[in-house]
């Protein structure tokens, strides 16, 4: 696809569904907020932040259940977030095998401070059928929270045995609910 066939919108895909999975925290904030736009008719987060009205990651990581993981950020550098290269296998992509945890360990894009302050002004959860893929070993969001996110979006859920990096251990689950979500829009359009 090029740039202008996902400007133009004649990749159809893309009009129906928004992905959102938790790489860059600052995807939750698109997909959530994003998601209004007429062309999109449904969401898909994976094992991500789901902010309500006024909301933002910031404020959905202030205060971390008991005993929770807690993320290995490292302290901003010039305005940019990484997380700790050491503790990413652990904390990020524990079923995901050495080697490969390690390059995403190494490759990792840095995201903006300011990115985790957006603050949400209308999600698009509240009018669009939403789906969620909570991932049960998630050492980044931890599983509860994505539970209390996906129930109060009122997405479908699927809960799968797995890591942060749930697209790169197991792709075949990520494209199932990719796929079950697809199907359910495209029915819901014919309607």
């Amino acid at each position: 696809m090029t740039h202008e066939e996902h400007r133009s919108g004649s990749w159809r895909f893309c009009r129906r569904l928004w992905l959102g999975r938790c790489l860059q925290y600052l995807e939750e904030a698109v997909i959530t907020e994003a998601g209004n736009d007429p062309k999109v008719a449904g969401l898909v987060y994976i094992t991500a932040f789901a902010p309500d009205k006024g909301e933002s990651v910031a404020t959905l990581i202030q205060n971390p259940p008991p005993g929770a993981p807690v993320p290995p950020i490292l302290p901003p550098q010039d305005g940019y977030l990484f997380l700790d290269r050491a503790k990413f296998p652990a904390s990020f992509a524990a079923d995901v095998n050495a080697e490969k945890a390690a390059f995403m360990a190494d490759s990792q894009v840095p995201w903006g401070v300011e990115a985790l302050n957006g603050k949400i002004s209308e999600p698009a959860w509240k009018a669009k059928p939403s789906w969620y893929l909570i991932v049960t070993d998630d050492k980044m969001i931890p599983p509860d929270a994505q539970r209390s996110m996906s129930k109060r979006a009122g997405s479908t859920v699927v809960e799968v045995k797995g890591s942060h990096a749930i697209y790169a251990s197991q792709p075949e689950a990520v494209a199932a609910l990719v796929e079950k979500a697809a199907k359910s829009v495209k029915t819901s359009a014919a309607a």
